[in-house]
């Protein structure tokens, strides 16, 4: 993996992370030598946050588990960037509270909004806290995949019922308080100011395959997914999609304040 600032390769790619890396290392390179200041909202143990600390950038975790940043701090202190991640207690409904405003390069917020009180807030939160041509990397959890998942395991019940869940949930025994499509997450994004520039699938195939199709054939999997990870209607059964959106830079920027 990369340490120093420059070009970003990143850890090995696999299935599930790819595209997500793919989006960031593109992000990272447009950005060069420059040291960002990264904000990683439930980043638990660091699977992002330690290597981005290994490519030269600050990168503050904040993650509701002490467990989950415990972990985090002795993964970074054992890969030599422990100077470079900073542990915050705390969860995404309380982010306003916990970073300042204009303070960030890159947010990532990765399976969170589909477990918060109310995702309004929180992403008024990281368009805040980024500064004007800052950006943020967003994965939620896809509405498809979960109909699909449940009517192919035989809950068809389940399945109708989150189908026409407002919110895309079975109700109080979900482990998810929602979940999104395209259209519903970029516009959560764009309530908050943010410009969306690209909507990828994580996961399109990944879960649908048997065990020993995806572990026999690991390297055409991962080419698989990620030549239909920005593809309709396959990007749209992924079992998560991940946004890449940007605060808007300008003269005339203002802050974006979550509601009162």
């Amino acid at each position: 993996m990369e340490q120093t600032r420059g070009r970003f390769t990143g850890p090995p790619l696999t299935p599930r992370t790819a595209v997500i890396w793919s989006v960031l290392r593109a992000e990272l390179d447009r950005r060069g030598d420059e040291e960002l200041t990264v904000l990683d909202v439930g980043g638990g143990t660091g699977g992002f946050a330690v290597p981005l600390a290994h490519a030269g950038h600050r990168v503050t975790v904040v993650d509701a588990s002490p467990d989950a940043l415990a972990a985090l701090t002795r993964r970074a202190a054992d890969a030599g960037v422990g100077d470079r991640v900073h542990a915050v207690q705390g969860d995404g409904d309380a982010l306003a509270g916990l970073v300042e405003p204009a303070s960030v390069d890159l947010v990532l917020c990765h399976a969170v909004l589909e477990v918060v009180d109310d995702p309004a807030p929180v992403v008024a939160s990281l368009a805040t806290a980024l500064r004007p041509g800052g950006a943020a990397s967003v994965l939620v959890a896809g509405r498809a995949a979960a109909v699909l998942g449940r009517a192919m395991n035989g809950h068809l019940t389940a399945a109708a019922t989150l189908a026409a869940d407002p919110c895309g949930s079975t109700g109080s025994r979900d482990t998810l308080r929602r979940r999104y499509d395209a259209d519903t997450a970029a516009a959560l994004l764009r309530a908050a100011g943010l410009a969306v520039e690209e909507i990828h699938g994580v996961r399109v195939l990944a879960d649908l395959l048997p065990a020993a199709v995806a572990d026999g054939q690991p390297a055409a999997l991962l080419e698989l997914e990620r030549a239909l990870a920005a593809q309709p209607p396959y990007r749209d059964l992924a079992a998560q999609l991940h946004l890449f959106a940007r605060r808007p830079a300008g003269p005339s920027d203002r802050s974006v304040r979550p509601p009162a």
